[in-house]
């Protein structure tokens, strides 16, 4: 996702969603000034907090700034298009949804197994409070699963 070949909206769109379990709509809603360069985090959708980011999605987001600099755009989006430089609005849902196309995976996918680990390792209460989710929402990523861990750990507890 750093590599200088990938474009910086595919390397953004892929690293904010397996990291963070960033959804298409949080990434293509995000403003220049939900970024703060001081403390290395941004504002992602509906969320509570701040998301801060490790070294490698900090600069996969500046390479989607940088080119901003060269560019005559009061867009205030991070990801800006050929076709919304001009504008003020954010990159197409269909452009979102094919930013990936190069790795073979969809943003959705790659999002779903980062809330899939996430739910199935912590509270998905918790989880829910911190993405900024309703709690029935995390539901749907514990299905068809059973921790034989939690449920041994349960039966100890019950007996």
């Amino acid at each position: 996702m750093t590599d200088k070949h990938v474009h910086p909206h595919e390397a953004l769109v892929g690293m904010l969603a397996l990291l963070h379990g960033a959804s298409s709509s949080e990434v293509r809603l995000l403003q220049i000034t939900e970024v703060d360069h001081l403390a290395h985090n941004i504002r992602l959708g509906k969320r509570p907090h701040p998301v801060p980011l490790d070294p490698a999605s900090w600069t996969v987001l500046q390479r989607c700034l940088d080119p901003r600099d060269g560019w005559p755009t009061e867009n205030p989006h991070v990801m800006v298009t050929k076709g919304t430089k001009a504008g003020r609005s954010p990159a197409s849902t269909a452009y979102l949804s094919h930013v990936l196309d190069g790795c073979g995976f969809p943003p959705r996918m790659i999002r779903s197994t980062s809330l899939l680990d996430l739910v199935n390792t912590m509270d998905p209460k918790l989880v829910a409070a911190a993405f900024g989710m309703d709690p029935q929402a995390t539901l749907i990523y514990l299905s068809d699963r059973v921790d034989e861990t939690r449920l041994s750990q349960w039966e100890t507890n019950r007996t």
